[in-house]
């Protein structure tokens, strides 16, 4: 937003001074009280709400105001720490974990004698128990674990003694500098300060969120959770309350130990572990650098079962430690996990105010008393000055709008189960997130709400305008503005329970590597731009002939991988060849450090800050457009066939039957020719030192006296021929001046 700081503060004084105004005037003057009871206490309720509102932005602008510098130490042989690695695991598959402890073992840290990983799993299977075995790294299973990943990781922290532990959820995959970025925040010299509980590096994700992948968004939104994890929890550094999230974290076992392990009467051990360590006199801090990339719920189900428990938790654990009153939480702590406390009401807080003008165009019942002048006296103000202040603390990663759209689509699912547990009604059983890839289709019954909401709000617009002219439509105008941004929040929301085809079983990762392909005698230096699991993608600025398959050497930290595989597919593009190409053959060595190339990264693919030149209205216009698309092309057939040799543009000069002619366009599969004569056969053989061609006509081109011949069949003069023929070809671009 604003680069000047003194500017950003006037703002928010002026947006805190405003919205005082504003709700005292709310307060004072626009209860019904005179109306229905159900009219002037659902006043009341909207009024709390706004308020409620204004206090969860303001704690964050509060935080945002604040200057602070979280300082690193030196790591240096002599004062290098021992540290733990527990990967928690309850039922994920095993390529999950696998993929996990992979990154894990492949972690940086100069002294590696002193990293102790271990796997920490809770059912017992003989599979992961296999797995650690395979990597050399230490297992703690158990039996009949009765509190669930609290039980797991104390039951590890009983069998280790270093002094830094590090989390790490089953689906979250460390990068390399994990320990170099973290360890140091706990050998800096902090003097009077109170001692470092816990680092929390940020909660990334190497697979679109629900929001990016049904909005069409991977490139112009930022993950859901990157606001929470990016900006919000590192404006909890002033306070030094940054929220511990129970994974991708390192922590001090002393903190651990003096805040009573991990809780076992909550859901989420992590949120209350973070505040009995403050209690304990630590402080906790969140930095901004992703150091691990996992697995996000790719449906609405597994999303909306995920923050159900995760509010609930922090409900829980809200009591448990007492936030509100616990006299060893400073007043700027209580706040934050205040703050984090009221999030949970933001669902009952949309409800209300997608309801509240229904209640008065559609129903006629009024909870607002008030003329639109005095509306926008003392509304406006407020409106835009908390939105300038709140665009400074929200707009790298997402709008106020934004928010909202969430918050509309998890408020009719979470609001009942957060108003139980908010009165002591828990929800006991852990269940874990399922994180499989589903095909996310339409849900009838996921929809219905937002549905109903969306036609109550336009019968209301319609039914509240109609028959209305100038001035008349002036006087409703704020009405009417709320209405058309509830209307435009619910399509989001009936967009988010809408199917979107899914293509990839695995995510693709945006790299740039050099490497060297084998094709026969042929060694060429080619860039790898893409790779996953089962395939990668490179580019040859030469062309390259791979007639079954091909092998790929990957250098990766001083050691040479082996990739086999299968061209699928070529694109000709600025003289360069884009091959795509299936894996076919990976051995266990050469896949353990293929993974970790393939992993020890953030996804270029998605976004990391939300492009500021996009509006609403072209993200409304962006998704219209798409799922029109969809519907058009859903029964079309699509045509699979695509080159798998690369066509070669190019001018050379050729001599059959004493004639001359230029070869424009070559590959393994037809061949065009130029000829100024047209006296060619149906079925000729073109043959020089390198190729024979036995080539049958394809198509003709009379004003072009361009000939399209299908290759029938290919005979090699030498092993290479081919390769050699198309390097001729290419040689022609190069060195002809046309």
């Amino acid at each position: 937003m604003f680069k000047n700081q003194k500017l950003n503060i006037i703002i928010y004084i002026f947006a805190f001074i405003f919205s005082i105004i504003y709700l005292g005037w709310r307060i004072l003057f626009t209860i019904p009280w005179q109306d229905s009871r159900f009219a002037y206490v659902s006043g009341l309720i909207l009024w709390l709400c706004e308020l409620t509102s204004f206090f969860t932005g303001f704690v964050l602008i509060a935080n945002k105001s604040r200057s602070f510098k979280l300082n690193k130490g030196e790591i240096i042989e002599s004062n290098l720490p021992h540290v733990d690695i527990f990967i928690a695991t309850h039922n994920e598959d095993y390529e999950i974990v696998y993929k996990t402890l992979n990154g894990c073992v492949n972690i940086y840290y100069p002294d590696m004698s002193k990293v102790h990983i271990f796997i920490a799993d809770d059912t017992n299977r003989p599979e992961i128990k296999k797995l650690a075995d395979e990597f050399s790294v230490g297992y703690f299973g158990l039996e009949n674990n009765k509190y669930a990943k609290s039980g797991n990781l104390n039951n590890a922290l009983s069998q280790t003694n270093s002094p830094l532990v590090a989390t790490f959820d089953a689906d979250m995959i460390p990068y390399k500098e994990f320990l170099m970025e973290t360890v140091p925040y706990f050998l800096a010299d902090r003097k009077d300060e109170k001692p470092i509980g816990l680092i929390q590096t940020p909660q990334s994700f190497y697979n679109p969120d629900i929001f990016q992948f049904h909005f069409f968004s991977e490139q112009k939104l930022p993950n859901e959770q990157d606001f929470f994890s990016k900006s919000v929890n590192v404006l909890n550094n002033t306070r030094g309350a940054a929220v511990y999230t129970g994974s991708n974290a390192l922590i001090k076992r002393k903190a651990i130990e003096e805040a009573g392990g991990f809780p076992t009467e909550t859901i989420t051990e992590d949120f209350e572990l973070g505040v009995r360590m403050n209690i304990a006199g630590y402080m906790n801090y969140s930095t901004t650098k992703p150091m691990a990339s996992g697995l996000t719920p790719t449906d609405l189900r597994s999303v909306i079962k995920q923050r159900i428990r995760w509010g609930r938790g922090v409900i829980k654990s809200s009591y448990n430690t007492n936030i509100f009153f616990n006299p060893k939480l400073s007043f700027g702590q209580k706040m934050i996990y205040i703050n984090g406390y009221f999030y949970w009401s933001s669902f009952f807080r949309r409800l209300v105010y997608i309801i509240a003008p229904i209640l008065y165009t559609v129903f006629q019942i009024r909870i607002v008393k008030a003329n639109v002048w005095l509306l926008i006296i003392f509304w406006l103000p407020s409106y835009l000055m908390t939105k300038l202040a709140m665009r400074d603390v929200t707009d790298s990663y997402r709008t106020q709008t934004w928010g909202e759209i969430v918050e509309t689509v998890f408020a009719p699912y979470l609001v009942i189960p957060m108003f139980l547990e908010s009165i002591g009604i828990s929800e006991k059983a852990f269940k874990v997130t399922s994180k499989t890839v589903n095909d996310r289709k339409f849900d009838y019954l996921f929809a219905f709400p937002y549905f109903l909401l969306w036609v109550l709000s336009v019968y209301g617009l319609i039914t509240f305008n109609y028959g209305k002219y100038g001035s008349e439509l002036f006087y409703g105008s704020v009405i009417s503005f709320w209405l058309i941004h509830h209307i435009i929040n619910l399509t989001f929301a009936l967009f988010a329970t809408l199917g979107r085809p899914i293509f990839r079983k695995e995510e693709r990762f945006l790299v740039e590597e050099k490497a060297i392909v084998k094709v026969g005698y042929l060694k060429k230096e080619v860039t790898i731009v893409d790779v996953s699991e089962s395939g990668l993608s490179f580019i040859s600025r030469e062309p390259i002939y791979v007639k079954e398959e091909c092998e790929l050497v990957l250098k990766i930290d001083q050691q040479n991988v082996i990739i086999r595989g299968k061209v699928i597919r070529i694109v000709s593009k600025d003289s360069e060849w884009l091959y795509g190409i299936k894996i076919t053959q990976l051995d266990d060595i050469h896949k353990n450090k293929y993974y970790y190339f393939i992993y020890n990264r953030s996804n270029d693919y998605l976004t990391k800050v939300r492009d500021s030149w996009v509006t609403i209205w072209d993200d409304l216009s962006n998704n219209l457009t798409q799922r029109f698309n969809l519907i058009k092309n859903k029964n079309k057939k699509t045509d699979t066939h695509s080159h798998i040799t690369p066509i070669i543009k190019t001018n050379y000069p050729i001599i059959m039957n004493d004639e001359k002619f230029s070869i424009v366009s070559f590959s393994t599969e037809e061949i065009e020719i130029e000829s100024n004569k047209l006296n060619l056969s149906d079925t000729i053989i073109f043959e020089n030192k390198m190729v024979k061609l036995f080539l049958k006509e394809k198509s003709h081109n009379i004003f072009g006296k361009i000939i399209k011949y299908q290759i029938e069949r290919i005979d090699e003069k030498y092993s290479g021929g081919i390769q050699d023929f198309y390097e001729e070809l290419y040689s022609e671009i190069i060195n002809a001046d046309y």
